[in-house]
């Protein structure tokens, strides 16, 4: 017996714009001229994006006071870990030229210091910071609990690595609740000062913000010229694995601080797009008003 048509089930797709392949379609033809001019209109942006951003970065002001060697007698000090509780205070001087315009922001700088170690990123508890579990030390390691069992809180080799103690870690001079006796609402592990230090530099070259200096009716213009002074505790030393210690005082402009790297870089992708395109133009004049068939082989 004969199967007609009916008896067999059609492979046809349906009748439908989409399964027939019928929607409306556009295909976007560029012309040499369109290529080149976006090449050149972006080249234009980013060259003078860069300029704009070098030239703000120029004018802002900043001053690096490098205070390993003036302090050597107390990194020498606290090089000996007995010595942790002997304080230990040294003065650092230092002289504005010019009066720094406008809020004047205070960086601690470190040179030699590599926070981006893959076992020191990981010696933290996420969920001792979020206050979920205090007592979650076992990605603390070495640093987890004290000589008596007791779990250090803050733990890890990021949060040690900051002050000196004995039950908190041993880099502490005070337990966590107490880093600022002014401000009751900037203590544990909400203090300012330990959230800015628990975010791991890239670098091992790096600063970190640690005050601001605002605008007062002593001060309405900034920071004025003339000699000034700081009196530094010292509690970090730095010399034991030949690194450095500066303070950095510096002023901000609408695109940021004193870094020319954002700037540097959008005036070398504008310089590097201009190339291409001024490659791709004289490839084009070359090319131009010639014909090639399907035949014809490209040599290489």
């Amino acid at each position: 017996m004969k199967r007609t048509p009916q008896d067999c089930p059609s492979r046809l797709p349906e009748n439908t714009a989409v399964k027939q392949q019928q929607l409306p379609a556009c295909r976007l033809q560029l012309s040499a001229t369109g290529i080149l001019s976006g090449f050149f209109a972006t080249g234009v942006f980013c060259l003078g994006m860069g300029v704009i951003l070098i030239l703000s970065a120029k004018s802002s002001m900043e001053i690096e006071i490098n205070y390993t060697k003036i302090c050597a007698s107390c990194a020498k000090l606290r090089e000996n870990a007995r010595n942790f509780d002997k304080e230990c205070t040294c003065s650092i001087p230092f002289h504005l030229t010019q009066t720094m315009r406008g809020n004047v922001y205070m960086y601690y700088k470190l040179y030699g210091f590599y926070q981006n170690l893959h076992g020191y990123l990981l010696s933290r508890s996420n969920s001792q910071l979020l206050g979920t579990d205090v007592k979650d030390v076992e990605t603390c390691a070495p640093f987890s609990k004290s000589h008596d069992g007791t779990p250090i809180a803050p733990c890890g080799a990021i949060a040690n690595s900051l002050f000196n103690g004995t039950t908190k870690p041993p880099s502490w001079p005070k337990p966590v609740y107490e880093l600022d006796e002014n401000d009751p609402g900037n203590n544990g592990f909400l203090n300012d000062d330990f959230i800015v230090w628990m975010r791991t530099a890239a670098f091992p070259t790096f600063k970190k913000l640690y005050r601001r200096l605002s605008r007062t009716q002593h001060f309405i213009e900034g920071l004025p010229a003339g000699n000034y002074s700081f009196n530094v505790s010292y509690n970090f030393p730095v010399t034991r694995f030949q690194g450095e210690k500066s303070v950095v005082l510096s002023t901000l402009t609408w695109s940021g601080g004193h870094s020319l790297f954002l700037g540097l870089a959008y005036t070398v992708t504008g310089a590097m797009t201009w190339l291409a395109a001024f490659s791709m133009m004289a490839v084009h004049l070359k090319l131009k008003g010639k014909r090639f068939s399907p035949d014809d082989k490209v040599k290489l």
